[in-house]
């Protein structure tokens, strides 16, 4: 099975002006090389607002919505979508446990295209043992060359080489990820012909035209309503509209949890933040809330950190009149049965995965890189993953979960430019180019703010 990164240019997310002055704030990857642009997903139409929650399914069956995404994406069962999510956890712990006792031969783990999980060892000290412990966790062994560390190394060596290139070469490289499946680094660039350091494998230097552009979408007109109001509970994958005096975007809400010292918060992207620099502070933004008729209801909250640059996050602290609302641990389309979250999981290659967002609501996919540098915009985002999922334009902020575990919060998107995520995902069905969703994993989010919790059972 061959791997092969995806190329990425920025779509600035598109602004609108509030008419309210004043108001307070995988296919898994193929050989064939394909065009996509990555686009933060900021500021969609709103195809749905929050609802009264039904009660979410019971036992270990999935919701509706998201089971018929399940089949219809992955084209497995709603049991076999949990149990491969369980798996490739377990394999992800087995690989953090192995990277530390067998760094001389450990060389990556992953889920294959059915499912079974494949560990990979490299000549080295420990490789009988490491490969007797695979085996006995039911997990194939492969023969590598290269070991993670040094895997890691050449891409660390790769960025150092390129800070030291000229202009004209370092912004024609697109990213860099450690390809485990094909034991090598794979390195994307805009235009071919670019010199390159020597352990590159001129095979894995990927070169994409641009990307198809869809036709432009209008912008919703959101008008206030003074004094509205709900009740009903906030989960993930719920629009909000983010407000700094004049400026809105509309998002979709990330994981709800509570901070160090025990505010109720919601974890969402950063670019969905209208000011960053003024998070935290007295003229901090406001997350609101979207009622039928796009209309801006409520303040739920404000943004008391945001973050954007190598990592892409935001947490909002829920304001006193509205914490309640958040005061669970459900993740769903608007309007639709919920999932439970009960737990947080680490992303791994090959896992099933499903994310959820007020513009496109559940749509599944597997993961198709870990540790990822990509380029998105003037920014690099280090660390993200990514997976062969359809994302628009008002699905930034959502969430991602694998079984029912949550993930990642979704960042950018290979097709944002697109109206529907029919005609990308026709076009990969054709080609085998399919979409690709960029994601902050949630692990980092949280390692990065000792004390903050994502609401489980």
């Amino acid at each position: 099975m061959t791997q092969t990164p995806y190329s990425r240019f920025m779509l600035l997310p598109r602004i609108r002006q509030s008419s309210v002055a004043g108001r307070p704030p995988r296919a898994r990857l193929r050989a064939a090389a394909v065009a996509a642009s990555a686009a933060v997903l900021v500021l969609g139409p709103l195809a749905a607002v929050s609802s009264a929650d039904p009660a979410p399914a019971p036992g270990p069956n999935l919701p509706v919505a998201l089971a018929a995404a399940v089949q219809r994406d992955l084209k497995i069962s709603p049991q076999e979508y949990l149990q491969r999510a369980d798996i490739a956890q377990r394999l992800g712990g087995f690989a953090s446990t192995a990277q530390s006792k067998f760094p001389q031969t450990f060389a990556g783990a992953w889920m294959d295209d059915a499912g079974r999980p494949t560990v990979a060892l490299a000549p080295g000290q420990g490789h009988d043992e490491a490969g007797k412990s695979a085996q006995a966790a039911g997990y194939t062994v492969k023969n590598v060359a290269k070991t993670q560390s040094a895997l890691r190394d050449e891409k660390s060596a790769f960025q150092q080489w390129l800070s030291g290139q000229p202009a004209a070469v370092a912004q024609a490289v697109r990213g860099v990820i450690v390809d485990q499946v094909n034991n090598t680094i794979a390195v994307q660039v805009q235009k071919p012909g670019l010199p390159m350091p020597g352990f590159v494998d001129p095979a894995h230097v990927i070169v994409m035209p641009a990307a198809p552009a869809g036709p432009p979408q209008s912008d919703p007109k959101v008008q206030p309503v003074a004094g509205a109001t709900s009740n009903s509970p906030r989960a993930g994958g719920d629009s909000y509209a983010s407000v700094a005096g004049k400026t809105q975007l509309v998002c979709s809400s990330g994981f709800n949890g509570t901070d160090r010292a025990g505010n109720v918060v919601n974890i969402t992207a950063g670019h969905c933040d209208p000011n960053i620099p003024a998070a935290g502070s007295p003229n901090s933004p406001g997350m609101f809330e979207l009622l039928p008729g796009s209309h801006v209801g409520a303040q739920l909250g404000t943004f008391q950190k945001s973050i954007l640059g190598a990592q892409d996050y935001s947490i909002v602290k829920i304001a006193p009149a509205a914490k309640d609302r958040f005061a669970n641990n459900l993740v769903r389309v608007p309007g639709n049965a919920p999932v439970a979250v009960n737990g947080v999981a680490n992303p791994v290659v090959g896992a099933p995965v499903c994310k959820s967002g007020s513009r496109t609501g559940f749509s599944c996919g597997v993961v198709n890189a870990v540790d990822e540098t990509v380029q998105v915009g003037d920014r690099n985002m280090t660390q993200s993953f990514s997976a062969n999922i359809c994302a628009l334009p008002g699905d930034s902020g959502g969430t991602i979960v694998t079984g029912t575990q949550a993930l990642g919060i979704s960042s950018a998107s290979s097709v944002a430019d697109f109206p529907i995520c029919e005609i990308p995902n026709l076009i990969g069905a054709l080609t085998g180019d399919a979409p690709q969703l960029f994601a902050q994993p949630l692990n980092k989010v949280l390692a990065d703010n000792p004390g903050l919790r994502v609401r489980t059972n």
